[in-house]
């Protein structure tokens, strides 16, 4: 009779164990998204974008524009 409760006591403290695990490693995981977040914003404020970055930026859009109406079938 003692084999049925020796069971349900492992099993129990076993699912308690992959919890606490699971929550450790969440947590680690949203502090490392958080310093990697403040990392890029770091790098933005030390490093503005620049002409030349906007002007590229710009010519894409451009071209992205010109392929969906082209998808699209729209003659420009």
């Amino acid at each position: 009779m003692q084999e049925p409760a020796l069971y349900l006591i492992t099993a129990a403290f076993s699912l308690i164990g992959l919890t606490v695990v699971s929550l450790v490693a969440l947590r680690g995981w949203r502090d490392w998204i958080a310093l990697k977040s403040r990392e890029i914003e770091q790098h933005r404020e030390d490093h503005p974008p620049s002409a030349t970055s906007r002007i590229e930026v710009a010519d894409l859009k451009e071209r992205i524009r010109k392929l969906e109406a082209i998808a699209a079938g729209v003659e420009l």
